[in-house]
């Protein structure tokens, strides 16, 4: 137990000193988690001892990485994604399988290994994938979104891989597999089949999981929520996740591709959110313990033994799915940075791909030296796929976006309002403005939006606002004001600056992030600075107060007076703010905060007491009709 703790100390050490200092570098959690892995295992020789069991633990990350997954995916999903999910994703794997199998036969493997290798290695990695489109802000992108289907396509793939991979077996395989089997359990039973009989009872396993999650979840759940008990319910999804991995671990089968399989069937259950939330925690700790395992297995001596092999096979096999995947996303319409990053996201193999080998090493058609050189390639290629999403990272710096996008339109009329940006927040002064009668010019960067707009009645013009050659167009030199509502904060403090060097009487109105951000465009000259959240936040505030014993007045009043304060301190602030220094590390700021803090509690405090003295004086309580109601 001790040497266990210990292991586990180890990892979880590694794990919070590693990963943050390579996120800070940019490299990405998951680079991190396999640096780390590497220095405790390979490097430095402390994974050993209960460091197995360890990765046993580990392995449950991905298990509910995968459950999770599936419940994101309803059958109706599904089947709008079938395009992409059969043809993407179906083209990705029969292509990759057959181009590896081809490879592994012209250097000498046999054919049953071979396909089996083509099979395997034509599955990517969805933890790393997942994790790094998810990190990156990527996964709603056409190439993020192209590359999650295609993950799905593969994880559902492992079900008849697993199927069908005993029917790969030597004659004679099955009963050496059985004279070498522990002789009790389930294994002695699997192990006493023919390869037609592994099949029905890998079918029929995976009938058993839906079954379970179809008809006995939901009224499990409904039974365990009269407790009320926040850990009751955390407790039913843990056995839920635990019990159906230990099912098809017993009958010989991938836990993650069980969990997975219940998640879809649970996708449209009433308790879908309820699993979510209870095993989210459980999920990004276990994720992170199986990067670091993945890590800390690299077998060395088998790297050391011919490296120079191990990575022209590491190099071939990115290089090759490379090669596909790039083809293939030509084929379905990709173009620009989504389609490297559909190309270098899925280059690498994946976790399944781990399982797979275990499994046919087993059955017999994998020999063991082939078997661990395969373990070894996988584990490098999935410590290389970080390096891959920088490298896409890079080329998308250097490709330009006017070469992957269509030509701005031609603005043929001026407005006296420009409106930048018709996201969310430009649309709604938008249709304020134009529904008071007045006439805008909206600009925005996505054709999409743009159409959106003119689908609905809304005049807008494609192109990048922040461009002065757009600007020009739009009738800058002669408008009277200009709402800068861009997403991106950078572009928003450009568009402000080149506007107001322009065109120094010009009114601008500019959209904030945040307060921070209110203080880059109050220096790049803008008249009015909207926080983004800032008037919503006051009105929930205002709820507040509402429902804790003050009138629908006095919470209007104390709304309004803290508007006007917080407005008048960020003016304020903004003397003191220094571009670039981190606000906890700028003194003067701090101080002036806290002051100011002090001072707004203490004018907040006195006008409410005022208040309720002069209505205690007039023997009545304010009215609530004297409010006018926003919204």
């Amino acid at each position: 137990m001790e040497s266990f703790l210990l292991q586990a100390t180890l990892y979880l050490v590694a794990m919070v000193v590693a990963v943050p200092l390579a996120t800070r570098a940019g490299l990405g959690s998951v680079l991190g988690y396999l640096i780390a892995g590497v220095c405790i295992g390979p490097v430095l020789g402390l994974a050993q001892g209960e460091a197995h069991d360890l990765q046993h633990f580990a392995e449950f990350g991905v298990v509910m990485m995968l459950f999770l997954i599936g419940l994101e995916l309803d059958p109706k999903a599904l089947w709008s994604m079938r395009d992409k999910l059969v043809g993407l994703g179906g083209l990705q794997v029969l292509i990759t399988t057959t181009a590896v199998a081809l490879a592994a036969l012209a250097v000498g493997q046999p054919p049953r290994a071979a396909i089996a290798l083509g099979a395997i290695l034509s599955l990517s990695s969805t933890a790393i994938v997942v994790q790094m489109l998810t990190e990156k802000r990527l996964m709603q992108t056409a190439g993020g979104r192209s590359a999650f289907a295609v993950l799905l396509t593969q994880d559902i793939a492992v079900i008849p891989m697993l199927a069908l991979l005993p029917l790969l077996a030597l004659p004679g395989a099955r009963e050496l597999a059985r004279a070498e089997a522990s002789g009790h359990g389930a294994a002695a039973f699997l192990d006493a089949l023919p390869a037609w009989g592994l099949t029905l009872v890998t079918l029929a396993a995976v009938v058993l999981v839906v079954g379970i999650g179809h008809f006995l979840v939901q009224p499990l759940f409904r039974f365990v929520q009269g407790s009320k008990l926040r850990e009751i319910h955390t407790a039913v999804a843990l056995m839920l996740v635990v019990g159906i991995a230990s099912l098809m671990n017993l009958v010989g089968l991938s836990p993650a591709l069980g969990t997975f399989l219940a998640g879809v069937v649970l996708a449209d259950s009433e308790f879908k959110h309820e699993l979510e939330s209870s095993l989210e925690p459980f999920k990004g700790l276990l994720m992170g313990l199986f990067f670091i395992a993945v890590g800390a297995g690299i077998d060395l001596d088998v790297l050391y033994a011919g490296p120079l092999k191990i990575a022209a096979l590491v190099l071939a096999l990115v290089a090759l799915k490379s090669a596909v995947l790039y083809g293939l996303a030509r084929l379905f319409g990709l173009w620009g940075t989504d389609r490297w990053l559909f190309t270098f996201g899925l280059a690498q193999a994946g976790e399944f791909s781990l399982v797979l080998v275990s499994f046919a090493t087993m059955q017999r058609i994998l020999p063991q030296e082939t078997a661990e050189k395969a373990l070894l390639v996988i584990a490098l290629s999935m410590l290389l796929s970080p390096m891959l999403f920088l490298l896409h990272e890079r080329l998308a710096r250097r490709l330009k976006p006017a070469a992957t996008r269509p030509d701005p339109d031609q603005i043929d009329e001026e407005q006296p309002i420009i409106i930048a940006g018709a996201g969310r927040f430009g649309q709604v002064v938008n249709r304020m403005v134009t529904m008071s009668g007045f006439r805008t010019t909206v600009l925005d960067a996505d054709l999409k939006t743009v159409q959106t707009l003119r689908t609905f009645g809304f005049k807008a013009w494609y192109g990048d606002p922040a461009q002065p050659q757009l600007l020009a167009a739009a009738g800058l030199s002669r408008a009277r004001v200009l709402v800068a509502a861009l997403d991106d904060k950078e572009a928003t403090n450009r568009l402000v600056a080149y506007a107001r060097k322009e065109r120094p009487d010009l009114h601008i109105i500019a959209r904030a992030r945040d307060r921070y951000h209110v203080y880059d465009l109050y220096a790049a000259g803008a008249d009015d600075i909207v926080r983004e959240m800032f008037d919503s936040s006051c009105r929930a505030a205002r709820y507040v107060l509402e429902n804790v014993g003050l009138s629908a007045f006095e919470a209007h009043e104390l709304e309004r007076l803290f508007w006007k304060l917080d407005r008048s301190a960020v003016r304020d602030l903004a003397e003191v703010w220094k571009p670039g220094v981190e606000a906890e590390k700028n003194t003067e700021y701090v101080e002036r905060v806290k002051a100011l803090n002090t001072e707004f509690e203490a004018q907040m405090l006195a006008h409410f007491t005022e208040r309720r003295r002069q209505s205690d004086a007039q023997g009545k309580a304010p009215q609530d009709r004297d409010v006018i109601e926003e919204g």
